[in-house]
């Protein structure tokens, strides 16, 4: 899905497929920060609202998340930084650190948008077989899945190579920032 399409005049029809393609990777992202799903939402929310009400307009796609991301990361640290968070949760001088700097905020819209690529490139799968590839990527064994799902160890191996031969060219451009995932949560 492309979003670049008539979003020089940003029209509602283009606003809204940006909302719908990036607000869940963005709030996702903005949990990485802030560690609430809620406040997640309402800080992306927040975002989305500046861009529509500025009427904020792009050059292509590449702009607008860069743009998206980085005001997500910077509502994020603002909320931290207020004075509301720091009454109910103390989060040190050194941890809001960590969290301003350009390494975290890279590793981190890197783990997005593979997780994006991955979650789209599974729903493309026949329901069981994304099913199975789920709970395996949550690092479920083959036998817990064969009992989770109630079907054979020899079933979810099977359903393993199917979708293995049918994710690998779809993902074959973005294996790079896969593996990056992956390495981060070792």
């Amino acid at each position: 899905m492309s979003l670049t399409k008539d979003i020089h005049t940003l029209s509602l029809k283009a606003y809204k497929n940006v909302f719908d393609s990036l607000y869940a990777s963005l709030c996702l992202f903005a949990n990485s920060y802030v560690k609430d799903i809620d406040i997640a939402k309402d800080l992306v929310q927040d975002v989305f609202i500046k861009v529509w009400e500025d009427q904020i307009q792009f050059n292509n796609e590449a702009a607008i998340k860069s743009y998206l991301y980085t005001a997500v990361k910077n509502r994020s640290l603002d909320f931290l930084k207020s004075s509301r968070f720091k009454a109910t949760d103390l989060m040190s001088v050194v941890e809001l650190d960590t969290l301003n700097k350009e390494s975290f905020y890279l590793k981190e819209v890197v783990i997005e948008e593979a997780s994006t690529k991955i979650e789209e490139a599974i729903n493309t799968l026949p329901c069981k077989c994304a099913q199975i590839m789920r709970l395996s990527i949550k690092e479920f064994t083959n036998v817990e899945i064969a009992n989770q799902l109630a079907i054979s160890v020899n079933t979810v191996k099977a359903q393993k190579k199917i979708a293995y031969k049918r994710l690998r060219p779809l993902l074959k451009d973005y294996y790079i920032y896969i593996a990056f995932v992956f390495e981060s949560y070792n």
